[in-house]
């Protein structure tokens, strides 16, 4: 049983990390800390390293903070968490950086409806390069509007 419980808490935290990356990029990466997001939006810059992937790190610390923290009894899901936000994170980069932007030239003839649907919604994000009128959305769940066939 207990392993049932672990599984659904890192599930539970993957599902809820999708939400949490809504959030932060509507409300505190076009919002409040718009001068660490906006070098991703504007590419004027000659590096593989964006002030963007702060973020990165920010969630990269809470995930190794709630692994290594983690004790059999007072904070037993704490390892559950820490890998479910790790899990996430590794999804996000292989879907953002690596199929999306091109980061690492890998993924590139990926030419299936939902690996379009996904590329084209991010396209139409990135066609605003200022803070506002953005369209912000989770790397998961697309609408559905932008799944042509």
């Amino acid at each position: 049983m207990n392993i049932l419980i672990w599984i659904l808490i890192f599930v539970g935290t993957f599902c809820a990390m999708e939400f949490m990356a809504w959030f932060t990029h509507k409300y505190v990466m076009h919002g409040f800390l718009w001068s660490l997001h906006k070098d991703h939006h504007h590419k004027n810059h000659n590096t593989w390293w964006e002030r963007n992937d702060l973020f990165f790190v920010f969630y990269a610390v809470i995930s190794m903070s709630c692994i290594m923290l983690h004790d059999p009894v007072t904070f037993w899901m704490g390892e559950a968490i820490g890998l479910g936000i790790l899990a996430y994170g590794i999804a996000y980069f292989f879907v953002h950086d690596i199929f999306i932007h091109q980061r690492f030239k890998l993924f590139r003839n990926a030419n299936h409806w939902y690996a379009r649907g996904v590329r084209r919604a991010h396209k139409i994000h990135h066609k605003h390069l200022g803070k506002d009128k953005g369209e912000c959305f989770g790397m998961l769940f697309v609408p559905f509007k932008y799944f042509k066939k």
